[in-house]
């Protein structure tokens, strides 16, 4: 089985990519959604992120609220909000990655990680696949996605950006680079070529 490690910038559309490669095959786990799922209420992580970050982060229904979490940990401790939820989660991943090579040896699993580079797990992947695109298109999406003024998430895209590898950075250490600031056929074409390429592999 191939694993493949799938990041990219704030609002690039790493989650549009990873439907993508869903749709011709592949099984998709979301990092990020496995992150929030262990600082839910119950959470291994939960008790430690409240003690770390304070009990104004906390709602009223005891769960945890994600804009206030993201309002104290960007850009400067979100290392901190890391080191508690990134063992976790890479733990999980990692054995969701062995049950699927269990269940289909040939078979690509792709993990959707938007600080998987940061967190240090490249050596967990066989791949890694890296989403771009403009500054402006990131700004613009972020605004559709958030329902926000331009202004603020540009202020929200500068901030959460100064928390990870910039672009450039993350296009070095990949092994595939999707840039989508293009058209959504365009994007199509991308991902096309490289599912072709994964398959190629795991057929070796």
């Amino acid at each position: 089985m191939l694993r493949v490690g799938l990041t990219g910038g704030i609002a690039c559309g790493k989650s549009t990519v990873a439907e993508m490669l869903a749709a011709r095959g592949a099984h998709v786990l979301s990092a990020d959604k496995l992150a929030h799922e262990m600082y839910a209420p119950g959470g291994v992580a939960y008790d430690g992120v409240i003690r770390s970050f304070g009990r104004e982060i906390v709602a009223e229904d005891g769960s945890i609220n994600r804009a206030k979490l993201a309002q104290v940990v960007f850009p400067d401790r979100i290392a901190e909000l890391n080191a508690i939820v990134h063992p976790a989660v890479i733990e999980a991943q990692n054995r969701w990655m062995s049950e699927i090579g269990r269940g289909d040896p040939y078979g690509i699993a792709v993990v959707e990680a938007a600080l998987l580079l940061e967190a240090g797990a490249e050596p967990d992947f066989d791949k890694v696949i890296v989403v771009t695109c403009g500054c402006e298109q990131k700004i613009e999406r972020y605004a559709q996605r958030m329902g926000v003024s331009l202004d603020r998430a540009q202020a929200e895209v500068e901030r959460r950006s100064a928390a990870q590898f910039s672009d450039e950075e993350k296009a070095r250490r990949a092994d595939f680079v999707i840039n989508n600031s293009g058209s959504i056929d365009d994007l199509q074409q991308q991902v096309q070529k490289i599912w072709a390429e994964l398959q190629q592999q795991t057929a070796r």
